[in-house]
């Protein structure tokens, strides 16, 4: 199976999730965006994928 890649990526004072390269949908926390992505990388497991999912710490959260 193949890689599915999370990154939680800065978008001005909100935050997104970004899935293999393309940003989704904006929240006002980088906990709510971390949320959202949770059911999708539990069935990309499901299906037999690798997951990687990152998240900046505070001092790399500043845009």
């Amino acid at each position: 199976m193949g890689l599915a890649r999370y990154d939680i990526v800065p978008v001005g004072k909100q935050w997104a999730v970004r899935h293999d390269g393309v940003v989704n949908l904006e929240y006002s926390t980088k906990e709510s965006a971390f949320e959202s992505l949770a059911a999708a990388a539990s069935l990309a497991i499901r299906e037999g994928h690798e997951v990687q999912i990152n998240v900046p710490g505070e001092k790399q959260s500043s845009s």
